[in-house]
């Protein structure tokens, strides 16, 4: 049966040189419609694109399938191809605020000082290393050439990257399909050969142990899950390689990592609510685990050890057990279940987690939603001193600080109108030494910008941050445009998994802002941005909590003299695409263009399979609509695929991977196969599936920002805010 009409299948064969159709004329593929049908808890319901799961996933090579994307790939690059000059002309001014031969700070780690840099012109980065002290005529060792290892590859990204408390050794992962099964090798850093052994088929990181002669690292199962902690010892075949955990539960994932003084191993097992946690020491991997405490639904729990005035080894754990915005506690390695309030919770203050050094611990979190760094004494934990930072609004916290011993820390920090910076900070002086500031070669005036900090109030009366920056001149810039009225808003949200979007900067988004555009993020429900009950707010049975905030943060905007109705432009991915595709069913004549990435639009059908690799792990979040009818019904009523209906949508590009393991490729090619079908308006639909690569679209700095032109073209072109090419 053929997978397309025979316009889609005319588009099809037409795909090598899609540039030369007539742009205009071409039609957009529609895809089929085959009966399929299921039932759960007495509901049945019509899918009729479910043909686009390919059910011998991750293996697809059903043709169907393959000729209905590539029908799409080639319809997107027709439409695209009148705006080749605006998407080429983005693109060069976004890689002209990028410093090309760019490097970071050096930091030491052991008896070496290490650092990155980017050549001029490359796509990938060169990782070096000098001695501690070494002059700076001394030539500096070249650990790894990420270039040289992603030479003829579509696709490469780099994983794991973890060197030898000798120094001796690096092992690194590299994913070169973007499917995220990462492939890792060691290399000798003192022959510069790279070792036999090779671990394949990797989720997670590597860590070094038992005196560097063992790595430990963690297997991706089939399903492309993480149940297991494995020890491999160099040298050794891989068949001898010993399991140190085996996690029983599908729906959760395990991983490891070494304590604060590299002493103990910390072994991790946990889903997105309920933690447990195991110690074993790093010199002998393969001794009996420690529990920290069993396993407890809804408590979460992560840790790190040192040694106290005694000497003897302390575990220190943030925690929700007993506070929502998480504590603070200590316990003895001899009673480790046995846990002793250090800092309490607060319902003001949100730990976010902590850091253990020699003379000093820090704690991190927010205060009315704003990012704060705290450094405390062992033996005043109360005795709180803040970092303090210039601006109202902005996104700050430590960055890479490997030494226990150190006195000053490595901070980052950035606003919306302000570059990204590198402080240390001085824990004695109580000094900010700004160590570099992101360099924009072709020019940047922080004075051309305001940034602002506004509530919304949400249809329940929930008052939601939004963070804004625009251009001072934006009036004088959209006059010289000829546009009238307030002028076009980009809004941006994620609202999943507890992930704060931070007020950061960005040197992409201005090829919006000075266009004229106004750039909003709103710190909806279901991120964390003002403590964990506004995560808790946003998932399960309150999940439309999110869009409906995302949605009234816009008509607030409007309210408010940002902008106008169908002014409002949006772009989210991967739960933010879902986020997309419920705003766009709630609310379409708000927005005037939107960008979907990777959408989780297909909720239902992917909460319903548990053969695919994330759901078991998902159910805490979504609810199990396997077990739950009341779930069923709830994720039904707002899942985006589900949920189109007869009427006009805004002018939309969607984007997927093939090889995407977290949002599969069908679930966008569904969702837009569904809008063709049944939406009432002529607005522009696109869907571009990336046939080489995974969740986070094209690797290399380069590929990466030519999609983001792409991106900002579309939305400019559908804006009316650029000539048509003739």
């Amino acid at each position: 049966m053929a997978a397309l009409t025979a316009s889609a299948a005319s588009a099809n064969t037409q795909e090598d040189n899609a540039h030369v159709l007539d742009s205009a004329n071409i039609a957009p593929p529609i895809a089929e419609k085959r009966e399929h049908t299921y039932t759960h808890h007495g509901i049945t319901i019509s899918d009729p694109y479910d043909w686009l799961y390919d059910k011998s996933y991750p293996e697809i090579d059903d043709k169907d399938v393959l000729d209905y994307v590539k029908a799409e790939n080639a319809y997107f690059e027709a439409k695209m191809a009148p705006q080749e000059a605006l998407t080429e002309s983005l693109f060069k001014e976004m890689r002209a605020r990028i410093k090309e031969d760019d490097s970071t700070v050096p930091q030491r780690n052991g008896n070496y000082m290490y650092w990155s840099e980017f050549e001029e012109g490359a796509q990938y980065r060169k990782h070096y290393r000098k001695p501690v002290g070494a002059a700076d005529n001394v030539e500096a060792q070249l650990v790894l050439d990420e270039n040289e290892l992603a030479k003829g590859l579509e696709y490469f990204r780099l994983g794991a990257l973890t060197v030898s408390k000798s120094g001796r050794y690096i092992a690194y992962s590299t994913d070169t399909n973007g499917s995220e099964r990462y492939t890792a090798r060691i290399k000798d850093l003192e022959t510069g050969e790279l070792l036999n052994d090779e671990l394949t088929g990797l989720r997670g990181g590597l860590t070094w142990v038992a005196n560097d002669t063992a790595l430990v690292y963690t297997p991706s199962t089939e399903e492309w899950r993480s149940l297991e902690i494995k020890l491999h010892t160099i040298g050794q075949p891989n068949d001898s390689d010993v399991t140190l955990y085996l996690e029983d539960d599908q729906s959760f994932s395990v991983g490891a990592g070494l304590s604060a003084q590299d002493d103990w191993l910390i072994i991790a097992a946990g889903d997105n609510e309920t933690s447990e946690v195991r110690l074993v020491p790093a010199s002998d991997p393969t001794a009996e685990p420690i529990l920290i405490k069993p396993r407890q639904k809804g408590v979460e729990y992560s840790v790190d050890v040192r040694k106290d005035p005694t000497d003897s080894d302390e575990i220190w754990i943030w925690t929700n057990d007993d506070h929502i915005n998480f504590r603070l506690a200590k316990a003895s390695i001899k009673t480790p279940g046995d846990w002793q309030t250090v800092i309490a919770g607060s319902n003001d203050f949100y730990l976010t987690g902590f850091d253990l050094f020699e003379t000093f611990f820090v704690t991190e979190g927010r205060l009315n939603g704003l990012d704060q760094v705290q450094i405390r004494r062992y033996d005043e934990p109360l005795t709180v001193e803040p970092v303090a930072f210039p601006e109202a609004s902005y996104d700050a916290g430590l960055t890479y600080n490997p030494e226990y011993d150190q006195t000053v820390l490595r901070l980052s920090y950035e606003s919306m109108v302000t570059p990204d910076t590198v402080y240390d900070y001085d824990v004695a002086g109580k000094t900010l030494t700004t160590l570099k500031t992101q360099e924009i070669p072709s020019g940047y005036d922080p004075s051309l910008y305001t940034s602002e900090r506004v509530e919304i109030e949400a249809r329940d009366g929930t008052m939601v941050p939004v963070s804004i920056v625009m251009r001072k001149d934006r009036a004088e810039i959209l006059a010289k445009s000829g546009i009238e009225g307030p002028g076009p808003l980009h809004l941006y949200a994620y609202g999943a998994y507890g992930y704060a979007v931070p007020p950061g900067f960005s040197t992409t988004r201005l090829s919006l802002v000075d266009r004229g555009f106004a750039y909003a993020i709103a710190h909806i429900r279901g991120g964390d941005d003002l403590g964990r009950r506004w995560y808790l707010q946003g998932k399960m049975f309150e999940r439309t909590n999110t869009f409906n905030d995302f949605v009234d943060a816009g008509r607030g905007l409007i309210e408010r003299g940002y902008t106008d109705e169908g002014m409002v432009t949006a772009s989210g991915g991967s739960a933010g695409g879902e986020l997309m595709g419920a705003i766009i069913n709630e609310d379409p004549t708000q927005y005037g263009a939107i960008v979907s990435h990777v959408p989780f639009v297909d909720v239902l059908n992917t909460m319903l399979n548990d053969k695919l690799p994330l759901t078991p792990g998902e159910w805490q979040e979504w609810g199990n609509p396997i077990t739950s009818k009341a779930s069923f019904a709830y994720i039904l009523s707002y899942s985006p695929y589900d949920q189109v209906t007869a009427q006009d949508y805004p002018p939309m590009l969607v984007t997927a991977g093939l090889n995407d393991p977290r949002v599969t490729y069908w679930e966008p090619a569904k969702w837009v196969a569904k809008l063709r079908d049944v939406k009432t308006d002529d607005n522009l639909l696109l869907l571009k599936t990336n046939m080489g690569a995974g969740h986070g679209g094209q690797s290399g700095r380069w590929n990466s920002l030519k999609e983001t032109a792409e991106e900002f073209a579309f939305i400019l072109w559908q804006m009316e805010m650029v000539e048509e090419a003739e």
